[in-house]
């Protein structure tokens, strides 16, 4: 555009800044500003997109790819291990193993199709982080830090907490402690999940129950992003052992078993 601001000018003045849609749009012609505000505003896009969200299970990336009117749905019916077979993982869990992003298509791309674009993208990231860990962790293969970074992811949303919860989770492998992660108790429940975690659940054994079981659990519990990644390999160097959630999304970290007694009637039983 040879004068962009009459173009900024005339979509305020048509009061539709908030209708402007992001995309990718081609242009096969020459076209007035009024024009090009139509087609934006309508979201008239050669592309299109879905998001998969950090923290969610392969359940819910299943579920918005079925939902998703403008895919193909190849997979659809079919079991798990039949997919990852399609997009050659053939014998992998897919918990974890799909990178969480915004991925751009054509319509009627096969949901096989965005889910091996996800998948070649968290193997990438992956192996790229893995080569560049901290020394010293406790992990033999880039899988188990997936495996903790998908923990981590479900620990807490906040960014500057990650490394902290890491390091307290590396602490207690290298100590042999169990992890007791109430995250890996809840996707190990499944739909027995009613909300609210219960004395019985944490002492009732399953392979994802940390509380019952020491080292990690089998596989990732959900789809880390990059910085529960970077926290699994780059842990805080710290001599916490416990944290326990304040109510307000943070965490109270704590180096002693008395010192996170005294955490846990403040912030979970109310106590002073």
């Amino acid at each position: 555009m040879r004068s962009p601001w009459k173009f900024t000018l005339l979509v305020k003045l048509m009061g539709k800044q908030s209708d402007i849609k992001a995309g990718n749009y081609q242009l096969d012609r020459a076209v007035t500003p009024l024009q090009l505000f139509y087609k934006i505003t309508r979201g008239d896009v050669t592309e299109q997109e879905i998001t998969l969200i950090e923290g969610w299970n392969f359940k819910q990336v299943r579920k918005a790819l079925d939902n998703n009117p403008k895919i193909a749905h190849l997979s659809r019916g079919m079991s798990a291990a039949n997919i990852m077979r399609r997009i050659g993982a053939l014998g992998k869990n897919p918990e974890g193993l799909f990178f969480p992003d915004t991925y751009y298509f054509t319509a009627d791309t096969s949901d096989l199709a965005i889910l091996k674009r996800a998948y070649q993208t968290m193997k990438a990231h992956l192996a790229t982080a893995w080569r560049n860990r901290s020394a010293g962790l406790p992990f033999s293969t880039p899988y188990d830090a997936l495996i903790l970074a998908s923990m981590i992811e479900k620990e807490t949303g906040q960014g500057k907490e990650r490394p902290l919860i890491a390091g307290v989770f590396i602490n207690r492998l290298k100590r042999g402690m169990r992890l007791q992660s109430d995250p890996t108790v809840i996707y190990g429940l499944g739909a027995k999940f009613d909300g609210n975690l219960h004395k019985k659940d944490l002492v009732t054994d399953n392979p994802y129950n940390t509380y019952t079981r020491a080292g990690l659990p089998p596989t990732p519990i959900a789809m880390p992003g990059l910085a529960s990644i970077h926290a699994a390999l780059h842990p805080t160097e710290t001599r916490d052992l416990y944290f326990v959630a304040k109510g307000n999304g943070a965490h109270q970290f704590s180096e002693t078993l008395a010192e996170h007694a005294r955490a846990v009637r403040r912030y979970q039983l109310g106590e002073r």
